[in-house]
């Protein structure tokens, strides 16, 4: 795991972890709320331990949350007496001082149960000032907006809110900082290294850590999606790279949509789709009514009614002097198509996606 790779030192251990979120119990008065990964469930049990020190009452939100609490205490990990997990209708009747709330949401999830109490659409929780919530957690690479989200949200409510910080200690990565991740390599003295876990730089740089305590350059190697380690007798070497790329689940289409499919959504998103009805009789050789063209996330049809009127037009003459001709159904789309991207491109400087539909007069 290469996480943490840029982090010098060793992590902040869970003790001091739990001996600042004891401090926060002590302190705080009114409403606690405390969100953390529900998958720690060594920091819930901490937790609860300073809900018991304290004598608060523990509500619990957040499915995942629940549900590891439930089986948790199920296998003995988190050991509680019964009385202190409540439900909704018993914390109404308990002083504030004496509730905590447990959550999920420290990543800033929408839908997650802190979000919900952020935005002020949870079933149960309305924050109110004097109420405290606590982030038991760091935001993950990309999640940092969403948590400011939220936490913009809590203040305008009129909560006290605590993230972590280098001075509170309310959270300790679960990832190895780089003298940890050395430790492990000089207790297990490995012939040959590859880090997996991490961007590409943290990659590299643990990579580069592994050769300070002593695994050759050689033998320590920086792998991306694809790349292939052959092992045979005790040897390794790069092995020949198998193509990859990322696979979009759409639905219950669990195949994965291709490039092209997502391709045409990005236009429909950025550009619209115009639609060009053509009514022929190919055996005739002649248009039979006038092209009609539908617009959708284009541009308003009313208001580009003459741009849309001489598109229409544009096609109308082509297609005449086309159908003169021997041609085809492709040959007339193509045509079709050619002309409206340029003509669209020229006028609004946009390339909407164009769908000609061809009815045929039938014999």
């Amino acid at each position: 795991d290469s996480t943490n790779s840029e982090v010098p030192t060793f992590s902040i251990s869970e003790k001091k972890v739990a001996n600042s979120v004891q401090e926060e119990f002590r302190k705080t008065e009114g409403r606690l709320i405390v969100a953390t990964f529900a998958s720690n469930v060594h920091r819930v049990q901490q937790i609860v331990e300073a809900a018991v020190k304290f004598n608060r009452k523990i509500l619990v939100y957040g499915r995942s949350m629940e549900n590891n609490i439930q089986v948790s205490r199920a296998m003995g990990y988190i050991k509680c007496p019964d009385r202190f997990f409540i439900k909704n209708d018993q914390a109404k009747k308990l002083p504030d001082n004496e509730i905590l709330i447990l959550c999920t949401g420290s990543q800033g999830e929408a839908l997650a149960a802190l979000s919900r109490i952020a935005n002020g659409t949870h079933k149960y929780v309305k924050i109110k000032p004097g109420d405290t919530v606590v982030f038991s957690s760091n935001p993950i690479p990309g999640n940092a907006y969403s948590v400011n989200v939220v936490v913009n949200k809590l203040f305008r409510a009129g909560a006290k809110v605590l993230i972590n910080t280098a001075f509170n200690n309310l959270h300790t990565s679960g990832h190895a900082s780089q003298e940890e991740q050395k430790l492990m390599m000089l207790l297990t003295k490995p012939k040959y290294f590859f880090p997996v876990h991490g961007e590409y730089r943290m990659l590299k740089i643990h990579a580069a850590l592994s050769q300070e305590v002593g695994v050759p350059a050689e033998n320590s190697f920086v792998l991306s999606n694809g790349d292939t380690i052959l092992l045979n007798n005790g040897e390794a070497r790069l092995g020949p790279r198998i193509h990859v790329e990322d696979i979009y689940v759409d639905g219950n289409d669990i195949s994965g949509l291709s490039t092209a499919v997502l391709r045409d959504r990005q236009i429909l998103s950025e550009d619209g789709m115009v639609s060009i009805l053509i009514s022929m009789d190919s055996r005739a050789g002649k248009l039979l009514t006038h092209p009609v063209i539908i617009s959708r996330g284009f541009v308003y049809m009313k208001d580009s009614f003459h741009m849309i009127r001489e598109a229409e037009k544009l096609v109308e003459s082509s297609l005449t002097k086309l159908l003169q001709g021997k041609t085809t159904f492709g040959e007339i789309k193509n045509t079709t198509r050619d002309i409206l991207s340029s003509y669209f491109y020229r006028k609004t400087k946009r390339n909407p996606m164009i769908i000609p539909v061809i009815m045929n007069k039938k014999v």
